[in-house]
């Protein structure tokens, strides 16, 4: 089995219980290939929704050997629809154990924790504090494991 193609069955192990809440019989694409195609650009660079369409476009033939793509590679209109509709709690534990199982099956590495306050975001009129996020970073990888506010 390549590694492209047990790529894509951890995506699905770790991915597929997120509900699909489009309707049935309406979707041009399968909701695994949307979200490794997402999950990949995002890995590989790509910024907002055009940036994953891009990337898919580009990556089309190396995405055929694993994904079924039955109509080609989603719209940027289609990624953002999708991503609209997922619970941002159940796509966070999900990329969570994926990530967690990434780095059991890669070795062990440093995880850098890093803290920022968000600049400008403070709301002074309604007496709200600035926004504070840390990071977990795999710094080995290049990959965030994971971010809170």
């Amino acid at each position: 089995m390549s590694s492209s193609h047990l790529l894509a069955v951890s995506i699905q192990q770790h991915f597929g219980q997120i509900p699909d809440h489009r309707v049935k019989g309406r979707c041009e694409h399968r909701f695994l290939d949307i979200m490794t195609i997402a999950l990949l650009a995002v890995l590989a660079g790509a910024e907002g929704w055009q940036g994953i369409e891009t990337y898919g476009q580009a990556k089309k033939t190396w995405l055929r050997t694993f994904l079924e793509l039955p109509n080609g590679i989603p719209s940027h209109d289609t990624f953002r629809r999708v991503f609209a509709q997922i619970d941002p709690e159940a796509m966070e534990s999900s990329f969570r154990h994926w990530v967690g199982t990434l780095i059991e099956h890669l070795g062990s590495e440093v995880i850098a924790i890093d803290g920022k306050t968000l600049r400008g975001s403070h709301d002074r009129p309604h007496g709200k504090a600035a926004l504070h996020m840390v990071s977990a970073w795999a710094s080995e990888r290049g990959i965030v494991l994971g971010q809170r506010k």
